[in-house]
């Protein structure tokens, strides 16, 4: 959107509502503008002062220039409208609104906040916020808040921050300037009655400063939009680390409360973002954390991690809390395992994690050497150096020892001491930052901020792989709205999907006569589309051996469903043979409003209640990354063959989803399709759709 560049790089600003007194709103932004020696042209607007620091004073926005490219409203909410309404008339560009008291508060607020927005759209103006802190631009050296704020920033490679949260844009900026990062951009976005997080994204996407951006976001606005941008930062090498609070039901309530915001569905934004590569989180460390990795090593490994330490009791830890946060650790090859056993005590155990032993203590000189062929290996994609720094010597020994042979990696690495807060040399965390390294005072963190850099790197690398090569063209649905199982059935099966032999019937004698050709046992399924849930209403009978059976099932069905549903009209009941047993699975599609399609799938029939196991993913993922999903899930282990049984045909499930993926992409119409049971047999012997339910626009 024009009008973000416009106002993070002004040549021009007005700050509406300035007062000399340095602790005030106004005030404090002339100052920090005042610090980082602004070089465009500043216009004061003050109904009280003629001047202010030598500088004229205008009553009135009316007084202006025209076309004024920012004004700062540091004003209480009762004048933001009247504000607006005449920064329009005077064609400013853009404002930033500080005040509070808008959709934060509750409808009354909302409705004054949506009619600000309409005015602004309407007049071409640009608003940031109401309810933020403004902006610190860096690059171009302009601070629109009212934060203190100073020019001077550490020398380490560049991160940008997005923010709905002003509290959150300020300590992300403090915390990256802490590790020895520079900021490029610090934005808090507010309310977000004008311009949003994804107009921002895609400034900060295409400014050349910033290696990472880190965003906390409390509602993605713009879903698809945000998706298209993300694609747009992966492919120009700049990740995206996104914190987006929401995924429970009090959280969504604090959103609304905090800015605003009406979370959306958590589980399929995760799904789609994650197949743009955009590294999610969950906690402000792994924010930050994260965040800092990828800004120093901008090769996100796609392998797992070596871990390096002088401690047995940690190296027992690791492996444990690695496998809980799904940072795999990758054994070490046989040349690296000769290149160690040279550099170690003969009583030191080769392997991954690497206890170089307390011998560290004597011969500093054995970290350089055991870590030399970790980072050579190209079994591992990354490097964590958690050691237990000892006293103050020890420690300056250790880190002088260390960083000439990690300085200068292109596979990340980040070093972590294990006793917390305890006293470090003065030189030994600047020694580390100084050489590029992130420093933590946990492993921990280290640990779990290298689990999602892992994740990122295999999530870019599979972003690039092209779409799968199932192709389905667009085919007619039978209606709008939600369609009966026979109606389901049909549309699948002229698209490859498999069901059990069968056919509608109006009455039992039709029943009886197909029974009879397709053979006993036969299943009778009442069928209607307002009748998605048949089971419960009694409309699903199976196993019917012979006539006799079939017509009191007939019966018995028919007065079920009219008993659960008196006013329904059924088109018929459905007569299937019976089915060999297998896995059941179930699986799907449905399509967000919002962010678009996903693909489902989980264990069917009741283990997806007990288990509440389900796996989403985007829909044109290959084989090979469904598979993937698939085998993650709890049950996997029953696909995979046990007690005697053998493997389920896991291929013929993967093509099973390729043809929903497919699918969904071909026909927008389909909102939602779930097969359950999809029943798995042994390999070799293919799937089958036992039911069916497709809904349509």
């Amino acid at each position: 959107m024009p009008g973000a560049g416009r106002l993070l790089r002004p040549g021009s600003i007005a700050i509406v509502g300035v007062s000399p007194e340095p602790d005030s709103i106004g005030g404090a932004v002339l100052a920090n503008l005042e610090r980082f020696k602004y070089g465009g042209v500043i216009h004061l607007v003050s109904r009280s002062r003629d001047a202010i620091g030598g500088r004229p004073c205008l009553p009135s926005i009316d007084e202006l220039p025209e076309g004024v490219d920012a004004a700062v409203l540091a004003l209480p909410q009762a004048g933001i409208a009247e504000a607006v309404a005449s920064c329009i008339k005077r064609k400013i560009g853009a404002a930033v609104i500080f005040a509070a008291g808008f959709a934060e508060i509750g409808d009354a607020g909302r409705l004054a906040q949506d009619k600000l927005a309409r005015a602004a759209k309407a007049g071409g103006l640009a608003l940031q916020g109401p309810n933020c802190i403004g902006f610190v631009n860096y690059a171009d050296g302009v601070p629109l808040t009212y934060e203190p704020v100073t020019q001077a920033q550490p020398n380490g490679p560049a991160v940008a921050i997005a923010a709905q949260s002003g509290a959150m844009a300020s300590s992300l900026r403090a915390a990256f300037q802490a590790k020895g990062l520079a900021v490029s951009h610090a934005i808090s976005t507010g309310n977000e009655a004008g311009l949003c997080v994804e107009d921002f994204l895609e400034f900060l996407a295409e400014e050349s400063q910033a290696k990472a951006i880190a965003l906390f976001v409390e509602q993605i606005r713009q879903p698809k939009r945000f998706l298209e941008l993300a694609a747009r930062a992966r492919k120009a090498a700049k990740p995206i680390v996104l914190l987006h609070p929401g995924r429970g039901a009090r959280a969504k309530d604090s959103a609304r409360t905090h800015t605003g915001a009406l979370a959306g569905d958590y589980a399929v934004m995760e799904t789609l973002l994650r197949r743009q590569a955009v590294a999610l989180v969950e906690t402000v460390e792994e924010l930050i954390d994260t965040t800092e990795i990828l800004a120093r090593f901008p090769q996100a490994p796609v392998k797992g991690a070596a871990i390096v330490t002088n401690s047995g009791a940690f190296k027992g830890f690791a492996l444990d809390f690695c496998e809980s946060i799904g940072l795999d650790l990758p054994a070490p090859s046989a040349a690296t395992i000769a290149a160690l056993k040279q550099a170690l005590p003969p009583f030191a155990s080769i392997d991954n994690p690497l206890d170089v032993t307390g011998q560290l203590i004597k011969e500093p000189a054995i970290l350089p050497k055991s870590v030399a062929p970790l980072l050579a290996d190209a079994a591992f994609g990354s490097l964590v150096v958690a050691v237990v720094p000892g006293g103050p010597q020890q420690a300056s020994a250790k880190a002088q020892a260390l960083l000439p042979a990690v300085a200068g990696s292109a596979k990340p690495v980040a070093v972590a001491t294990t006793h917390d807060e305890g006293e470090l040399p003065a030189e030994f965390i600047p020694a580390l930052r100084g050489a590029g390294l992130p420093f933590f005072r946990s492993p921990e963190r280290a640990l779990r901020a290298m689990a999602r850099v892992t994740a990122f790197g295999r999530a870019r690398a599979a972003a690039e792989i092209s779409a799968p090569a199932i192709k389905l063209p667009a085919a007619k649905l039978p209606g709008k709205g939600a369609l009966a199982e026979y109606k389901s059935k049909d549309f699948l099966v002229a698209l490859g999907f498999k069901t059990p032999r069968g056919a509608l019937v109006s009455n039992v004698v039709e029943a009886k006569n197909l029974a009879a050709r397709l053979g006993y046992p036969v299943a009778l399924k009442a069928q209607s589309a307002a009748l998605p849930h048949k089971s419960e209403a009694g409309g699903v009978i199976l196993g019917l051996a012979d006539a006799t059976v079939l017509a009191q099932s007939w019966e018995k069905l028919n007065a079920s469903v009219h008993k659960a549903h008196p006013r329904i009209v059924l088109d018929g009941v459905l007569v299937e043979a019976m089915a060999e047993p297998g896995i059941e699975m179930a699986v799907g599609a449905r399509r967000d409003k919002e962010w678009g399609p996903v693909l489902m799938v989980a264990l069917g029939g009741v283990w997806i209640e007990a288990l509440k196991d389900v796996r989403l993913m985007p829909v044109d993922l290959d084989a090979k990354d469904i598979e993937r999903e698939i085998l993650s899930l709890k049950g996997a282990a029953l696909l995979k063959g046990m007690r005697g049984k053998p493997a389920a045909d896991v291929p013929a499930l993967v093509e099973a989803m390729l043809r929903l993926g497919a699918l969904m992409q071909a026909n927008p119409a389909i909102v939602e399709i779930d097969i359950n049971p999809l029943t798995v047999y042994a390999k070799g012997n293919g799937v089958l759709a036992l039911d069916a339910f497709i809904v349509s626009a």
